[in-house]
């Protein structure tokens, strides 16, 4: 295997290439119009965003492609697990935050978690467009919340963003950004 830590092995690009292969194909309500032979290719001519998406499968996202950037020709992958992704939850919002904490500090921030997957979190207006995938019968954060990109003047009064989906309405709320819960995790999105 090579050195470099963010390229995956033969068989692990093999085992998550098919992974994908077999979300996109079962739901193409998220992607209507696009080939997944068009998709592959893309992906293998980027190793490092294969190793990303990797780790958003890793940490239970479930990333699949929800869009095509016409402008860029980037394929847009999100987390499309049905609640915030497990292995990223119970963390605050940066690193700032983090380093707030006098106890009881998490692991790590929603922020640098996602820097250090090579993904970026989903921002509001993502978030929305993620749930409007309702009408397709798809549910997400019905019993979980996700940080979302929190607005820079936010931000600096000590603030961060998260949103849901109840009532059959996308809410979003505002917490300090230090604040972690068990079932607030983030989700993340990625340019191939």
């Amino acid at each position: 295997m090579n050195s470099n830590k963010k390229v995956l092995s033969p068989e692990q690009r093999e085992e998550l290439l098919n992974l994908l292969r077999v979300r996109f194909e079962k739901n193409m309500n998220r992607h209507k119009g696009l080939e997944w032979a068009q998709v592959q290719a893309r992906l293998e001519a980027n190793a490092e965003k294969l190793w990303s998406l990797n780790e958003m499968e890793r940490t239970g996202g479930e990333p699949d492609v929800v869009s095509l950037d016409t402008k860029t020709g980037e394929y847009i992958f999100y987390d499309c697990s049905a609640e915030s992704p497990k292995g990223r939850r119970s963390v605050c919002y940066d690193r700032e935050a983090l380093e707030s904490r006098k106890e009881h500090k998490p692991e790590t921030s929603a922020l640098e978690m996602a820097a250090a997957m090579g993904i970026e979190l989903l921002t509001e207006e993502q978030y929305r467009e993620l749930q409007s995938r309702q009408m397709a019968g798809e549910n997400f954060d019905t019993k979980t919340s996700s940080w979302v990109k929190t607005p820079e003047d936010i931000r600096k009064l000590g603030g961060a963003l998260f949103c849901d989906w109840r009532y059959n309405h996308v809410f979003v709320y505002h917490n300090g950004a230090e604040s972690y819960y068990a079932a607030r995790g983030f989700r993340g999105s990625l340019k191939v």
